[in-house]
């Protein structure tokens, strides 16, 4: 699985023009699911996300989790990260899981975040999304649970 994971002071989703979620500080990912993933890899990307240290400490150190600072998560499902452009300028999807296996897999990442003990808001799986946040920092980390970056 990869993500896009970006520290927020807010941010929202919309689909056809209402307000499917909205949310306060904390993070907002953008989650793909890849055709080898797995449930036990949706878990541990959830564990990478909530307990990621790129919060301010009392010295303005990166060093407290979304835990630490009783934030919000934000999860947004996103299979262009799958995308491969490295041939052309038409990017190829076919390593993008299928939807019918990939919506399970982002609930898995939602539960087990709710698990830990974050609060989760979500968009709509596989609809048209309009995202707006205000990226804290800004601060953004990509995320792959087979560690290619």
């Amino acid at each position: 699985m990869r993500a896009v994971v970006q520290r927020v002071r807010s941010a929202q989703v919309c689909v056809g023009g209402e307000v499917a979620c909205q949310m306060g500080e904390g993070l907002f990912a953008l989650v793909g699911v890849g055709q080898a993933d797995t449930p036990e890899s949706a878990a541990a990307l959830a564990q990478r996300i909530v307990h990621l240290r790129i919060f301010g400490d009392d010295s303005d150190r990166m060093n407290r989790s979304l835990l630490d600072t009783g934030g919000t998560l934000g999860v947004v499902s996103q299979f262009t990260l799958y995308g491969d452009a490295r041939h052309g300028r038409r990017p190829s999807f076919v390593a993008a899981c299928p939807a019918d296996q990939a919506a399970p897999l982002i609930e898995v990442v939602v539960d087990a975040a709710r698990a830990i003990g974050v609060s989760v808001v979500t968009g709509r799986f596989q609809t048209a999304m309009e995202v707006s946040l205000v990226n804290s920092g800004p601060v953004t980390i990509l995320l792959d649970t087979e560690k290619l970056f």
